[in-house]
């Protein structure tokens, strides 16, 4: 594939895909503010902010241990659900703090794409 990974040509047609990289991470953090929860409740629950059919559990995981590694996230065993003792995934003051960050970054990304379109309105 050439080009950014933003467009592909396919079938003599371009996609354009617009789309915030590493959106995953702020969604993790808004549901981890909303409660704490496990990996498949996340994983369950992330399509509604990413809009992706679904997040590859290998790399839910792999970003929960980053986040923890970091600091933003906590996590401990939880046996009172039934079945096999699951990890239990809580958001710290840091993390929302790192979530406000995400939030003002996206603000300003959507005031510059709100600009965007209606520079492309104006002149259709």
């Amino acid at each position: 594939m050439r080009g950014p990974r933003a467009r592909r040509h396919h079938g003599g047609h371009w996609r354009v895909f617009a789309r915030v990289e590493r959106f995953t991470e702020p969604a993790l953090l808004l549901l981890l503010r909303e409660r704490p929860a496990h990996g498949y409740d996340l994983l369950e629950r992330l399509p509604e902010l990413t809009g992706e059919q679904r997040v590859e559990m290998g790399n839910l995981y792999r970003l929960l241990r980053a986040l923890e590694e970091e600091g933003f996230v906590t996590s401990e065993w939880d046996a009172t659900s039934p079945g096999p003792a699951k990890r239990r995934y809580a958001i710290t003051p840091a993390g929302l703090k790192l979530l406000e960050q995400w939030v003002e970054a996206l603000r300003r990304s959507q005031e510059r794409t709100d600009r965007f379109l209606r520079r492309y309105e104006e002149r259709r």
